[in-house]
């Protein structure tokens, strides 16, 4: 899904350093966060071009040896193999990234995984007895993995216009941000459904025109 690769990540790596950690490893560390230039590694499926992300948070938990476990929120399509190896060129004693662990995708993070095995055995006692309590608690709606990207509230009657591919037009619109979003908005209807995923390309006060064009159709 579009959303999910727009979100913020957060990873766990442990920063393999090249000699013995500086005095001011933790205070080196911390200036890399915020807005940071990249060119993607050479094996890449993208195009080898200088561009920006922004770190949201660099912590270090811990340092053992010549080992660092640092925490960081980071934007979507930061490579974390190159800021290690940026990080090892600041500190001075070069560094390559060893163990790397996503703990998060917003708006989910580790704490609320669930195994094949937990999602068979809810199946099965949903098979064995038509409730679905167990069932709800490892399978969610689509809404939730939406929560961080802006809405806009749509007509039930515009999210019909919708499932059949026409964009969100002016009149169908009943709430949506005043200002067009840079990335995705939902929309959804006015019970909470999504509807599709798209860009704003109006206002949703206009009396006509296209509102949002779409992306995905959710329904």
């Amino acid at each position: 899904m579009p959303a999910l690769l727009e979100g913020t990540k957060e990873y766990v790596a442990v920063l393999e350093l090249h000699a013995s950690p500086p005095a001011d490893l933790e205070a080196t560390i911390a200036k890399f966060e915020g807005e940071i230039y990249q060119k993607p590694p050479r094996k890449s499926a993208v195009a080898r071009r200088l561009r920006t992300r922004r770190v949201h948070d660099l912590e270090v938990l811990e340092v053992e040896d010549r080992q660092a476990l640092i925490r960081m929120d980071v934007e979507s399509g930061t490579y974390v193999r190159k800021l290690c190896h940026d990080i090892g060129l600041a500190l001075g004693t070069g560094a390559h990234m060893g163990d790397l662990r996503r703990t998060a995708t917003t708006p989910f993070d580790d704490t609320t995984l669930v195994t094949l095995h937990d999602l068979a055995d809810a199946l099965a006692r949903y098979e064995e007895s038509g409730q679905e309590d167990w069932l709800r608690e490892v399978v969610h709606p689509a809404e939730r993995a939406l929560t961080h990207i802006p809405e806009v509230v749509i007509a039930p009657s515009a999210a019909a216009e919708v499932a059949h591919g026409a964009p969100v037009y002016a009149p169908g619109v009943i709430e949506g941000p005043a200002e067009p979003p840079s990335g995705l908005v939902v929309c959804k209807t006015p019970n909470g459904a999504a509807v599709c995923l798209g860009r704003q390309v109006g206002d949703p006060e206009a009396e006509s025109g296209v509102v949002v064009e779409l992306e995905a159709v959710l329904v």
